[in-house]
């Protein structure tokens, strides 16, 4: 019989695959990140507990082009800065790729707030363009010009905060309590440049992060950099203070409350 490809794989099937997926060379990306400080109740505002706000409402936006041999991609996020048990890192609050792919395992594992999306990065020369947008909106763009080589800093971790959840079958809630993720990025720089520009936050319903205004531009830069991450788990939450707070992860909210039409597939 030919094989059945929705069957069981083998154990070295399983061996193979992840002994591979954890042998990837580097993979190098070019970036425009932005940081900006914003207002700092609006900042507090999106932190679902335990969460907390640092001194400073800092908001970054990562919009990133990896050359994949035979599939680039696109990828960015928006993240406001936050403290929990004395780490300070960043929470996301969306996060667009251009493949299904690296959405999938991002999401299912880490809790990660990815969405399918357009990212643009473009250089001409010294001018610089970077996009997120999705749904015809560009609602973030970072425009300008560089300005100049920057010293290389060194190899250094990052921590990302995310939250892991399953939405409960009967739609009341969530099927187990959540858990709060710390996703550990290992980054190295080769490349970094500065660019004296704007940040354009525009308007849009599914990701409204125009609620975080720029109050006072930090910095943008441009680069080449590479990432490896693992995540843990740091402590189970609340369902009832998480709930307030799903609504981050979808563009329509109610979805994940609508059961499936009786007798459908």
């Amino acid at each position: 019989m030919a094989r059945v490809r929705y069957g069981a794989r083998t154990e070295a099937e399983i061996t193979a695959a992840r002994t591979a997926s954890s042998k990837l060379p580097d993979i190098w990306s070019t970036g425009v990140v932005a940081v900006w400080e914003s207002d700092p109740d609006a900042v507090a505002a999106v932190l679902p507990p335990p969460l907390k706000p640092t001194a400073r409402p800092l908001v970054r936006a990562n919009i990133s082009k990896v050359d994949l041999p035979g599939y680039p991609l696109g990828a960015g996020s928006v993240a406001v800065a936050a403290e929990h048990g004395g780490v300070a890192g960043w929470y996301p609050l969306v996060m667009p790729m251009t493949h299904e792919r690296a959405l999938i395992g991002g999401r299912e594992v880490f809790g990660e707030p990815k969405k399918l999306g357009e990212v643009t990065v473009e250089r001409d020369g010294l001018v610089v363009r970077a996009a997120l947008a999705r749904h015809g909106i560009a609602f973030v763009e970072v425009r300008g010009a560089v300005s100049g080589s920057l010293p290389l800093p060194e190899p250094t971790q990052k921590t990302d905060f995310y939250f892991k959840f399953l939405p409960a079958v009967d739609g009341s809630g969530f099927d187990a309590d959540p858990v709060l993720v710390h996703c550990l990025r290992n980054e190295k720089v080769r490349k970094l440049e500065a660019v004296t520009g704007d940040v354009v936050l525009r308007e849009s319903m599914y990701d409204p992060v125009a609620d975080l205004p720029v109050r006072t531009l930090v910095e943008i830069t441009i680069g080449e950099k590479t990432t490896d991450q693992k995540g843990r788990v740091a402590e189970r939450v609340s369902a009832q203070a998480l709930l307030p707070y799903i609504h981050q992860r979808y563009d329509d909210p109610q979805q994940i409350l609508d059961g499936p039409p009786e007798g459908s597939v």
